[in-house]
């Protein structure tokens, strides 16, 4: 279990901080959070592009079965803003790290081009929306499930302006709750135990996120 404390205005002087023996919290990016961060994102987007290649194959099946339900396979693109999140947690983390795996899908070669990368940036800024709704203080399951189904619903509301135009309601609403369960479950849960599995290695130990898991061991 993951275990977070908010920080209120009196937690934060560096008097209660030294007396209560609890970290003073900053939002400041430290070198360590942007390497990492790129590092996340340059690895997402390599997958973001396997991905991508394999979509067609995943997908046509479930276009025949039912017109829509393809999504399902949205969250392969979604996790790597929310695992951004889970192991930076400070503000911008998400849209970074999903920006720089769109970024770098798309230098590779997608056969979406250039909107790959607006399409990351909408995406971060879901899941970046949901951590700072929990004012980048709580990094529970619940909170990652909240994010990636942010980033898919975010994912699910371009794809349906941009690549499907003119579909029917049907068509649309099997879609966009298709991304958002696959946002959830991909990106969201898969992403939380993916980063405390990544802990447990001891891979975090710059970290909050690597030394909480450490000390529930």
């Amino acid at each position: 279990m993951v275990h977070t404390t908010k920080t209120t205005e009196t937690e934060s002087t560096p008097d209660v901080a030294v007396a209560t023996g609890k970290p003073k919290r900053s939002f400041r990016w430290r070198v360590v959070d942007i390497v990492i961060a790129a590092v996340i994102g340059v690895a997402a987007g390599v997958l973001f592009w396997a991905w991508g290649i394999a979509y067609e194959g995943f997908s046509g099946p479930l276009k025949a079965a039912l017109p829509g339900l393809q999504g399902i396979f949205g969250g392969g693109w979604l996790f790597a803003g929310v695992i951004g999140g889970l192991i930076i947690r400070k503000p911008g983390a998400a849209l970074f790290t999903e920006v720089i795996a769109a970024a770098v899908s798309a230098a590779i070669g997608t056969s979406w081009g250039v909107t790959t990368i607006i399409s990351g940036l909408l995406q971060g800024l879901g899941a970046e929306l949901v951590f700072a709704l929990f004012l980048y203080a709580n990094w529970r399951i619940y909170v990652a499930i909240l994010a990636g189904m942010a980033a898919g619903m975010a994912a699910g509301v371009n794809d349906l302006i941009v690549w499907y135009p003119g579909v029917t309601w049907a068509f649309r609403i099997t879609y966009f709750v298709s991304v958002a369960v696959s946002g959830a479950v991909i990106a969201g849960a898969l992403s939380w135990f993916a980063v405390r599995g990544i802990a447990r290695t001891g891979a975090l130990g710059r970290f909050a996120a690597g030394r909480e898991v450490t000390a529930d061991v």
